[in-house]
Order: structure tokens, then C-alpha cells, then sequence
């Protein structure tokens, strides 16, 4: 792996509009990456596994739960400085930022808006800490954007909930301590359920043989006749807005994370750039290679003050589902055209794992196609403009 010599784009200045607890924030989450992530990153990437070590880092920064109040055993930040923190870890690495915007809006979220009181202190500190992890089951092998056509299923069998089904693609489940899950009751009202590691016909098998987010664990979700006591139910909010609700979260949280993967392609090209020469000079004096990096650099920035806007608008509650669709669709389209064309920038060694190019792009495929795909985030567009439902 090579020296982590990464240096943040800020071609329009956008510091000055941070404030200095945001600086500190994302310079802390900066440094983290630079000294724990990007030197093992590409070893755990190509053997395909999620470097554990890391999660007591990932706590220590902030990065589980950073909104969540310090009562709970958040970081009490605001949404800017989540942004932030999810921009420099997606720097790192996409399944990385997974594993943190799973634990953060996917399950400390929902348990915090949605659970009881003794669900929050129960389990928010412990989620905060990294001393438990969670995951989020929606997805189902039949039913990804149709998430309302789920099977899974609980019944009431008066002291205890039955639960039955199966949730695909769920990042972090192979190690998780607990599931959001979100199954029908006998009425077919959408619901969410806390699942607890070690409740009988509950398991979590691994997904293997994945080429995008290989640093991440993913797996399924597995219940079969599982006995849930009562007082795990979600009783704050339910149907398919309840859901949803976790995944405004997750993807404005990904609208910057994309931004600090597109930020490492680009610092990674224009170094390379300067540094190659051919026919006598610098390819980086060569007008295509300025055309590639301009761009670059120009769409990094639009989508800088994209991510910003929408957290001050997160800030005021004021984000809409579709401004924050909006937002995940262009920040991941951009970073994976910008991954696409830096690998061009580098030619053959492009490919290789001492950069990191191509395992952001591998990534990105994954990230502009999870948490809703870039079809459904333009048809969320479309609605929303024309009034007019098209899915």
C-alpha cells in the first residue's frame, strides 16, 4: 500500500462555511482513516473480509450514531458533522462507511425515534461504544425497491411475537448482536422488531463471492419460529414510512459519503498526473488529461454544495425524503463516473491494489445500487416534480 498522502479538495472554499467544532469533527475522522484504514484497507479487500480491530476506532470518532444525544451515548453533533464524518470514512472505504451507517441510522436511528424508553437505554450506549452491533433487515430475495411486498411475517401468540422469513444483502449481520427487522403482523401493518443474537431459529448466514464492498460483511437473515418477547416491538412508528424513515438517514449520510470516495479518485489521478511522464512532460499537461481532472474537480464541488445545503435543511428539519433521494442519486452517479475516469488517468496501474481506484469503483457499484438504485432515486424526482407516481 502506498503512502497515504491524500489531500481534501476545497476548490470553492466550502471551510469557511464550516464551523470550527465541524473542522475538528471531520479532521479527527480524517486522520483516523489515514492511520488505520488506509494502511490494511487493500490486504482485508482482496482476502474479502471486514477487518473487526477497527470497530473500537469507529467509536472513538464519533462515526456510531454522532446525532444521537449524549444521554443515549452519542456525540450530540448535528447533521453537517455526520456528513462529514461518513465523507472521510467512505474516503477509506465504502463498506467501512456501511458498517457505520448501518450501526448509526439503521439501527441506533430507528430505536431512538421509534422505541421505548428502556429500548433506548438498553441499547443506544452499547451501540455507540461498538460493544454491540446491529443491522437492518428489509430487503427480502423477492422484494428490493418493492419493499412493501415483504413476507416476513410475526404472529401474537399472546406472551410472545412468532417471527418467520428472510432478509438479503444485510451488511454487518454475520457479526451483528442485533437486527432492526421489519415484518407484517397477522393485519399485514409494517412493523419493526428487535432481534437479539442467540434467540432460537434466528442465524445470519455470509454472503461470499461478492466483487463490491469486499472489505464489508454481508449476509442474510434467517428466522424460523423465532420467539420475540413483546417488549422488543418498535411501538414509536409503523408501515412502510417507518422504514423509510431510517433510510433518509442512511442515504443523506451516503450523498457524502460518495463524495469523499470521488475525493480520493481525483487527489489520486492529479497526483499521478503531475508525476507520469510521458512523450517528455507530465501527463497532466496533456489537454485530455486536464479535461478528465477538471471535470472531476467540478462535479466534486457541485456535489459539495449539495450535501451542504441538505444538511442545513437536515439541520432545520427540513430535508424532504425526495431532496435527500435527489442528493444520493447525483453524489453516488458522480463519484462512480469520476472512479471510471481516474482509472483511465492511471492506465494499467489503475487496476492494481497500490491504489485504490478501482476498489472505490468496485464499491460504488454496489453503493448506487443499495438503499434505494439510481432508477428508483429519479423516479422519487419524477413524483415528486410531476405529482405522478411511475413506480
Amino acid at each position: 500500500m502506498r503512502p497515504d498522502l491524500f489531500e481534501a479538495p476545497d476548490y470553492y472554499n466550502l471551510d469557511e462555511l464550516l464551523s470550527e467544532e465541524h473542522k475538528l469533527v471531520r479532521d479527527a475522522a480524517r486522520q483516523w482513516v489515514k492511520r488505520d484504514i488506509s494502511p490494511i484497507i487493500e490486504e482485508y479487500a482482496q482476502k474479502a473480509e471486514f477487518p473487526k480491530q477497527i470497530v473500537k476506532g469507529l467509536a472513538e470518532i464519533g462515526a456510531f450514531g454522532p446525532y444521537i444525544p449524549e444521554n443515549y451515548g452519542g456525540a450530540g453533533l448535528d447533521q453537517i458533522s455526520y456528513g462529514l464524518i461518513m465523507q472521510e470514512i467512505e474516503r477509506g472505504d465504502s463498506g467501512v462507511r456501511s458498517t457505520a451507517s448501518v450501526q448509526s441510522s439503521l439501527v441506533m436511528y430507528p430505536i431512538f425515534a421509534y422505541g421505548t424508553e428502556e429500548q433506548r437505554v438498553k441499547y443506544l450506549p452499547k451501540l455507540a461504544s461498538g460493544e454491540f452491533m446491529g443491522c437492518f433487515g428489509l430487503t427480502e430475495p423477492d422484494h428490493g425497491s418493492n419493499p412493501g411486498g415483504m413476507v416476513t411475517n410475526f404472529k401474537d401468540k399472546g406472551d410472545h411475537y412468532l417471527l418467520n422469513g428472510a432478509k438479503l444483502w444485510i451488511s454487518n449481520s454475520p457479526f451483528a448482536d442485533i437486527a432492526i427487522v421489519w415484518a407484517k403482523n397477522e393485519e399485514g401493518r409494517i412493523h419493526g422488531l428487535i432481534i437479539e443474537r442467540g434467540m432460537e431459529g434466528f442465524s445470519t448466514p455470509e454472503t461470499h463471492g461478492k466483487w463490491s464492498l469486499r472489505a464489508s460483511a454481508t449476509g442474510e437473515l434467517i428466522f424460523d419460529n423465532v420467539k420475540v418477547p413483546k417488549e422488543n416491538l418498535l411501538v414509536g412508528k409503523s408501515g412502510l414510512g417507518a422504514p423509510l424513515g431510517c433510510l433518509d438517514s442512511a442515504r443523506y449520510g451516503i450523498a457524502w459519503g460518495a463524495i469523499g470516495a470521488a475525493m480520493d479518485c481525483y487527489d489520486t489521478a492529479l497526483r499521478y498526473a503531475k508525476e507520469r511522464i510521458q512523450f517528455g512532460k507530465p501527463i497532466a499537461a496533456t489537454q485530455l488529461q486536464q479535461k478528465k481532472l477538471a471535470e472531476m474537480i467540478t462535479e466534486i464541488t457541485k456535489a459539495q454544495l449539495l450535501a451542504f445545503r441538505l444538511g442545513q435543511l437536515k439541520n432545520e428539519g427540513r430535508a424532504t425524503s425526495a431532496q435527500i433521494s435527489m442528493a444520493k442519486r447525483n453524489n453516488v452517479d458522480m463519484a462512480i463516473k469520476i472512479a471510471r475516469e481516474a482509472r483511465q488517468v492511471l492506465g494499467g496501474m489503475g487496476i492494481t491494489g497500490e491504489y485504490s481506484i478501482m476498489r472505490h469503483m468496485m464499491n460504488l457499484e454496489s453503493v448506487i445500487t443499495y438503499e434505494g438504485t439510481h432508477d428508483i432515486h429519479l423516479l422519487i424526482t419524477g413524483l415528486d416534480i410531476t405529482g405522478h407516481a411511475a413506480f
